[in-house]
């Protein structure tokens, strides 16, 4: 019984977010990488800096509190190569998503993930590495 209601309760969260994600259709980046691209080889696909791409990331925002950048990396987001940051802004509940093109330095994308999404999510994350 309590693992139906684990499995329930993730589920509750996740398949809005992955519905969302559906409806958004793909990403219109600049780098697509093509299937079986090693990890390794990704970086260098990438025309702007992660430290620009951040930059970015932080001042598409607008926000008025202090923000603090908790994670940040190269990866490859519904085809599209892209620096992904989660963002916290104080006050906020929860995180602030913002994928930038790993190729021009535009915001592709950019969500609000609930303390529950975000928790989902690095669970998720962990048990496929």
């Amino acid at each position: 019984m309590r693992l139906a209601i684990i499995v329930m309760s993730f589920l509750l969260v996740t398949l809005p977010w992955d519905y969302a994600a559906a409806k958004q259709g793909p990403l219109p980046c600049s780098v697509r990488p093509k299937s079986g691209t090693p990890a390794a080889g990704l970086s260098a696909l990438a025309t702007v800096s992660q430290a620009d791409a951040e930059r970015t990331a932080v001042e598409s925002l607008k926000a008025s509190a202090p923000t603090t950048v908790i994670e940040g990396e190269l990866e490859l987001e519904h085809g599209c190569l892209v620096y992904s940051f989660d963002i916290r802004v104080s006050g906020r509940d929860g995180v602030e998503e913002v994928l930038i093109d790993a190729g021009t330095g535009k915001v592709l994308s950019h969500t609000h993930e609930s303390s529950k999404r975000e928790g989902a999510e690095r669970a998720q994350e962990k048990e496929s590495h």
